[in-house]
């Protein structure tokens, strides 16, 4: 008996996320320079004309790309583990830290010199950052009700981001182990 081929439409959609996942990676590892449709169809092991074929336009894939990445993220703090703050702290850093936020970031910049790309990815990452503002507050137990809690959890976020930029030439990890340490110890003043 032979193999059996996977439907045509599940080939399709295994296809799209292998360009997806390598216009991720190509991001994060050559910018948005160094990522077209030809190095991420290479990356990914198709053809430049099925990349076409799934993303008519180089905006077309690395926006994908950034809904990708998005929902990456996304499933990544809905799939924490209950914990205490200090270490949903710790996992929130991490996400802007790994090769996720990398790839969002080259996009952020690409945005901010393409006309094209900067609504797009303008829309997108409004949805991504009230996504991760309501996980944070949910895996932090923050009840936004009480004054101050909702700058609070926010600026957590903006910490994060920014240990996240710190980390992008050289390895943070030490500093930034000590700076989650404090910020856990404020977070449970601050949120009781």
């Amino acid at each position: 008996m032979g193999a059996v081929t996977p439907p045509k439409q599940d080939r399709s959609r295994a296809t799209r996320q292998r360009l997806l996942a390598s216009a991720v990676a190509c991001l994060a590892e050559h910018g948005w320079a160094g990522s077209t449709v030809t190095v991420v169809a290479e990356h990914a092991g198709v053809s430049r004309g099925a990349a076409q074929h799934h993303f008519p336009t180089r905006e077309d894939l690395f926006t994908g790309a950034v809904e990708y990445v998005a929902e990456e993220r996304s499933a990544a703090l809905r799939a924490l583990p209950v914990q205490d703050r200090a270490a949903v702290i710790a996992a929130l850093v991490d996400l802007y830290t790994g090769p996720l936020f990398r790839a969002a970031l080259q996009l952020w910049v690409a945005a901010s010199n393409e006309a094209q790309l900067r609504p797009r990815v303008t829309e997108l990452e409004a949805r991504v950052g009230r996504e991760t503002h309501r996980i944070a507050v949910e895996l932090l137990h923050a009840d936004e009700s009480r004054p101050g809690v909702r700058e609070t959890v926010q600026g957590l976020l903006d910490m994060a981001r920014g240990l996240g930029l710190a980390n992008l030439l050289t390895d943070d990890r030490a500093r930034r182990e000590r700076v989650v340490a404090q910020w856990a110890a404020l977070l449970d003043e601050a949120l009781g």
